[in-house]
């Protein structure tokens, strides 16, 4: 069996690391319970296949996503994802704040840590839906700068799933993929 070396993680203030992890990581499965428990009490039972919609592969660098935790002393307090949508946007999935440590802006970090991600492996635009019962994901993207591709007049529940973007600024100094 080979070892797979961990990546260090990158020290943030406030005494959080970001690490990138796979989905098989141990660490995710807080993340992973504890979305699956919000959908299913705000859409039912049958929202637990949200989470596997997506195979644990897409959010990996190879196939152009990422999955992102923050630590705090080791234990994860957020995290989220992208996975590639097309060639020049990334997909936010799974942005998530354990229940334990709402109210603190993690997931504003969250947030600002996968735009940074993004931007730096090339993608351009940022493309997440969420869902018409989640009046507090809804404000905090557009509070973070995402354009609702909807009218917010409306009444959610007659939308569906909320469409929003942003547009990336172009960094520096990208990475090119073999750097990844």
């Amino acid at each position: 069996m080979t070892s797979v070396a961990q990546p260090t993680p990158t020290p943030t203030p406030a005494g959080l690391a970001v690490v990138q992890v796979t989905v098989s990581d141990p660490r995710v499965q807080p993340l992973l319970r504890e979305l699956g428990h919000e959908y299913s009490t705000r859409y039912g039972k049958d929202a637990h296949a949200e989470i596997s919609r997506y195979p644990d592969e897409e959010f990996t660098a190879p196939y152009g996503g990422v999955l992102l935790l923050l630590l705090q002393q080791g234990e994860p307090v957020a995290g989220g994802a992208f996975r590639r949508y097309d060639a020049t946007t990334a997909e936010l999935k799974r942005i998530w704040t354990h229940s334990a440590h709402r109210r603190r802006g993690l997931a504003r970090r969250v947030i600002a840590e996968l735009e940074r991600e993004a931007s730096a492996r090339g993608y351009r635009r940022i493309y997440l839906t969420t869902g018409p019962r989640q009046p507090e994901a809804r404000g905090l993207y557009l509070a973070t700068g995402y354009l609702a591709l909807f009218d917010t007049e409306a009444d959610p529940e007659t939308i569906g799933p909320l469409p929003f973007e942003k547009h990336l600024p172009v960094p520096a100094h990208p990475r090119k993929a073999a750097d990844l």
